[in-house]
């Protein structure tokens, strides 16, 4: 009797488990993400880098969003700093976070003490998304290392994105790791229908060069490339960024 009931509570802590790892999963999915990228003053990135550093992403958090990621361009001419952040709630959670921030007391003097020699940041640009159901979400990786990360934005032909969303859900993401590349978040932009938005992380740039090479010569890519696009190319332009992760930013 006792080994049955014991079962039962294993069996029963085990559905339980499964439940709410599911849960998790869903909430994962459906949560909203802003990439914002900021375009600084000659001279005030690192300004800027210090604020965020200091202040801003603990004031982030103490409104509700999540810092995902922080990352500046290798080839930065434009002093941009990229950025990831997440919510819990809709557009009108998102915003009211927002508006709280820009009220926040303890923002305000960041800022103001921030920009007592001059103005940091010229102009910002940001999107919203959601995740695929293939994304590989960022987890906290610990101390920063060498990784480089690779922003990539390919824009689809009309029509074409449901087929390139499948081509990536049943053959790309497992290529890619094939060659050594490291899947993180694939987004789909709220705002229009032929994107698709996603981050790779890679060993050095000679390793990102090199797997994209291997990937590109692979016989089984090719035979899926072929196959998918029997009715059309799907892709007009690709677009990639080469990233380093800031020392404060949660994925590195």
């Amino acid at each position: 009797m006792t080994s049955k009931l014991t079962l039962l509570f294993l069996f029963m802590a085990a559905v339980a488990y499964t439940n709410k790892a599911q849960a998790q999963n869903a909430d994962d999915k459906t949560r909203l993400y802003e990439m914002r990228i900021y375009y600084c003053e000659p001279g005030r990135l690192d300004a800027l880098l210090t604020r965020f550093r200091d202040h801003t992403t603990k004031l982030f958090e103490k409104h509700g969003m999540t810092n995902v990621g922080y990352w500046v361009p290798l080839d930065n001419a434009d002093n941009k700093l990229v950025y990831v952040l997440s919510y819990s709630g809709d557009r009108p959670y998102r915003d009211k976070a927002w508006k709280d921030f820009m009220g926040d007391p303890d923002w305000k003097k960041a800022q103001g003490d921030s920009e007592k020699d001059g103005k940091i940041v010229k102009r910002v640009e940001n999107m919203f998304m959601h995740e695929t159901d293939f994304s590989f979400p960022m987890k906290v990786t610990g101390p920063a290392n060498d990784r480089v990360f690779e922003l990539r934005t390919y824009y689809t032909n009309p029509g074409m994105l449901p087929e390139l969303l499948a081509r990536f859900r049943n053959h790309t993401t497992m290529l890619f790791a094939k060659q050594g590349m490291t899947n993180l978040n694939y987004w789909l932009p709220t705002e229009v229908d032929n994107r698709l938005v996603y981050m790779l992380a890679h060993p050095s740039m000679e390793g990102a060069k090199k797997a994209f090479d291997d990937f590109r010569a692979d016989p089984e890519w090719v035979k899926v490339r072929n196959h998918s696009e029997r009715n059309g190319k799907l892709v007009e332009k690709v677009e990639s960024t080469y990233l380093k992760a800031t020392d404060f930013s949660p994925i590195n």
